[in-house]
């Protein structure tokens, strides 16, 4: 079954006049940075012992600590590093069989199968949370130790920049995720359980802009939400995993970061409970009065593969979206770790309200892009500082 509606998503250049090159932009500070200082804070009392989230932190410690920052906030050297980083994992061959992904050809293709392959089980369900979270420290440990990447996972604060063309992610330069698309001629999109049009930005086109501007993507389309007119190719297999190379596309806008992912939106979604089940709901759900954070992160990007149910991760951009993600869930949870970590509630199969209901014990899966072996209990996923993680946000 192919899924459209992203309601449902389990879819300034820096100016460095008077800067060194290891300055990182300055820091903005709103309602929602204050509930991530409080996060902050609660976590370092549960590494003092000090405080309790019900997980075992005898492997975590404080001076092996990794510290997640915002892509602006990592220093030039930094980013740039990030950057090589990710197309160097663009160049390392697939661990996976090339008679069954014949579109799968690098070690960052076998992430986005491994998405495609899960999609119905981790998006709208138990599992949306718990398992990106290993997925995205799967993307980083591969990184570090394909890659020889020195630093962490950056995340993209969707309230910090107004309009995400002049963020450090997608301006466009020498230390971006690449820019915008070109400007081409293309339609909107109606979206969300009211089907509202969301507009076209000024992109739709090729990415050509920054170090990963001229990008090929092979996987997919399968639930692609670009205008027909564009004619981005078919995949030759209706599963998406057959060779199909063609540009990365994007359609980069501030449609949702001017009204659905500003600091109060993102702030008032923390406070709004402290149930588990309502929290990951409304953080993929859609109402007719305002698109949610998850859905706002990606239509922000939009595009091909960044606005497939499916591929959505074949475009770069899709790690520092969901990275912010997970800090969203890390500052709520650490609000009140005493009563909030080990919440875990919903089913197991997204669209299937009779689907089994996940148990805090069900084994993730993460095939040929786990580290070491594959399978993690759900609790062990719980918390940023125990199971197989050791880190924080900043």
């Amino acid at each position: 079954m192919v899924v459209t509606n992203f309601s449902r998503w389990a879819l300034l250049p820096l100016a460095l006049s008077g800067l060194s090159l290891g300055t990182p932009l300055e820091k903005r500070v709103g309602p929602d940075d204050e509930l991530a200082q409080k996060a902050l804070d609660n976590v370092y009392k549960i590494l003092d012992g000090t405080l309790s989230d019900g997980s075992n932190h005898a492997a975590c410690t404080k001076d092996k600590l990794a510290i997640r920052k915002e892509y602006g906030d990592l220093t030039i050297a930094e980013r740039n590093d990030y950057v090589a980083a990710v197309k160097c994992l663009r160049t390392i061959p697939s661990k996976l069989s090339q008679t069954q992904y014949p579109g799968a050809k690098t070690r960052y293709d076998d992430f986005v199968v491994v998405h495609i392959n899960m999609t119905m089980h981790v998006h709208a369900t138990a599992n949306f949370l718990h398992w990106h979270r290993y997925y995205i420290w799967a993307y980083e440990t591969a990184l570090r130790d394909e890659c020889g990447y020195k630093g962490w996972q950056p995340y993209w604060n969707w309230g910090k920049y107004p309009d995400p063309n002049d963020s450090p992610v997608f301006n466009g330069d020498a230390q971006s995720l690449g820019g915008n698309g070109a400007k081409v001629q293309h339609a909107g999109y109606r979206l969300g359980m009211a089907s509202i049009m969301v507009p076209p930005g000024n992109g739709g086109g090729c990415v050509t802009t920054g170090p990963l501007g001229n990008m090929t993507v092979t996987l997919g389309p399968i639930a692609g939400s670009m205008d027909a007119s564009l004619k981005i190719p078919n995949n030759p297999r209706t599963d998406g995993y057959g060779y199909n190379p063609r540009c990365l596309r994007r359609d980069v806008n501030n449609y949702f970061t001017s009204q659905f992912l500003r600091p109060v939106d993102i702030a008032n979604h923390l406070k709004s409970t402290s149930e588990i089940d309502p929290f990951q709901t409304s953080l993929q759900t859609d109402t007719a009065k305002a698109f949610s954070l998850h859905t706002g992160g990606h239509y922000s990007i939009w595009g091909d593969p960044g606005g497939d149910f499916y591929v959505s991760p074949g475009d770069p951009a899709f790690w520092v979206h969901h990275g912010q993600i997970d800090r969203h869930w890390w500052i709520w949870q650490n609000q009140d770790p005493a009563n909030r970590v080990q919440q875990y509630k919903g089913g197991t199969i997204m669209m299937q309200a009779n689907s089994p209901p996940g148990k805090i014990d069900d084994i993730q899966i993460l095939s040929v892009v786990a580290p070491g072996v594959d399978g993690q209990a759900s609790r062990n996923l719980v918390s940023s500082t125990a199971g197989p993680f050791c880190f924080v946000y900043e």
